[in-house]
């Protein structure tokens, strides 16, 4: 599967932004998804992550309560609504494509569970 992120930008603090990723390839619903970001100078660090369907959702501390995640198994697209940015947030965010072999497959936080990645759209939050 190839992913393609998109919607980064510059905003100021307390802004919101919506990154998309679109997926290539008719077993979308094959894979769990994760969006991941890497900041200047650090590890790249988990941010958010979905089951196959949807249902079950994982989240970074430091996001709770302001990023959701989602997916539309229709339009082989996910989705990170980020609100309440602040400039800590800055980084460079991934997507990410893991296959699952159960259904019961519960959302990863661990990056190299992860069979596929996007290139990153590059998110700057002002102060």
């Amino acid at each position: 599967v190839q992913l393609q992120a998109s919607g980064g930008g510059l905003v100021q603090a307390g802004d919101s932004l919506r990154l998309s990723c679109a997926a290539s390839g008719p077993t979308f619903s094959s894979y769990a998804m994760g969006w991941f970001r890497q900041a200047p100078g650090k590890v790249r660090e988990f941010v958010a992550a979905i089951s196959w369907s949807g249902d079950t959702t994982l989240y970074q501390d430091s996001v709770k309560g302001r990023f959701t995640i989602s997916r539309d198994n229709a339009k082989n697209m996910v989705y990170l609504q980020m609100n309440s940015l602040r400039p800590e947030d800055t980084a460079l965010y991934y997507c990410a494509a893991e296959y699952i072999v159960v259904w019961s497959h519960k959302p990863q936080s661990d990056p190299q569970k992860y069979d596929y990645w996007g290139q990153g759209t590059l998110v700057t939050v002002s102060s």
